[in-house]
């Protein structure tokens, strides 16, 4: 039977193929693992790749045991809460009139217009409670609506129960983010008397405000990473909510409300 020369040779190299080198004999450099590489992570850095902010997510300055929150006041309240490091130091901070507080210092800014908006906000006051005492006051919530503006000071009142808002949440210059930001709306009456009771630290950080304001002002090309090195923003991170019940209650999972 004629085998052509070729053939031969092919059948000759599959039964006695090469010699493969020993990888302990070559160096480091010369012989790598072999590495997959997802199709969908492919020639991305890692520095790059970030996971889309959660529409309905809490973030806040927060350490292993407390949460900060903001309002703002007007100067006779803020200044007798700040000395006395209790809200209901002045006669004229009612605990019968709904009250809101919010997590994120940007929204704050945006509330306020930095303090200068108008006297009943010009002094901006950083709220310091428990997580415990926080996530109390949530699981006390209610999702409403409507803004706390077109609501008014009894709105919350009226509705009953810790309102629940989630607005578009702002950067530090006020421009809009595509994903929302939670603000607290505290019910005149028991509720709010006991929440005052929970505020363990209260810091006026009017000046830091209003120093922010002044650097965008005059650098409108300053970074929010200078901001920060500056001291003029804090470093706000997630604060995770794990109870579904609670989750549910914010309507932390709903899908997205149309704009």
């Amino acid at each position: 039977m004629f085998i052509h020369p070729i053939l031969k040779s092919f059948r000759s190299l599959h039964k006695h193929p090469s010699p493969q080198p020993d990888p302990s004999n070559l160096p480091n450099s010369s012989l790598s693992p072999i590495t997959t590489i997802s199709p969908t992570h492919a020639n991305i850095p890692p520095s790059t790749m970030s996971t889309p902010t959660p529409y309905k997510q809490i973030r806040a300055l927060h350490t292993p045991r407390t949460i900060t929150l903001y309002q703002a006041y007007n100067h006779p309240i803020a200044s007798a809460a700040v000395s006395a490091q209790s809200l209901t130091a002045s006669p004229l901070f009612k605990t019968t009139r709904m009250t809101w507080i919010k997590p994120s210092w940007a929204w704050m800014l945006y509330r306020s217009g930095y303090s200068f908006k108008d006297a009943n906000q010009s002094r901006i006051l950083a709220l310091t409670m428990s997580h415990e005492d926080f996530l109390w006051l949530l699981s006390q919530g209610v999702v409403s609506h409507r803004s706390p503006e077109e609501k008014g000071d009894q709105g919350g009142k009226k509705l009953g129960g810790v309102r629940i808002q989630w607005d578009p949440e702002r950067d530090v210059k006020m421009e809009r983010l595509g994903y929302r930001s939670i603000q607290i709306g505290i019910p005149g009456g028991e509720v709010c008397e006991r929440w005052v009771g929970m505020v363990k630290k209260i810091e006026d950080v009017t000046d830091k405000a209003r120093e922010l304001k002044r650097v965008i002002d005059e650098r409108p090309e300053v970074t929010v990473g200078v901001l920060k090195e500056m001291g003029l923003v804090p470093e706000e991170k997630v604060f995770e909510i794990e109870d579904e019940e609670v989750r549910k209650r914010l309507g932390m999972d709903w899908p997205v409300e149309p704009e």
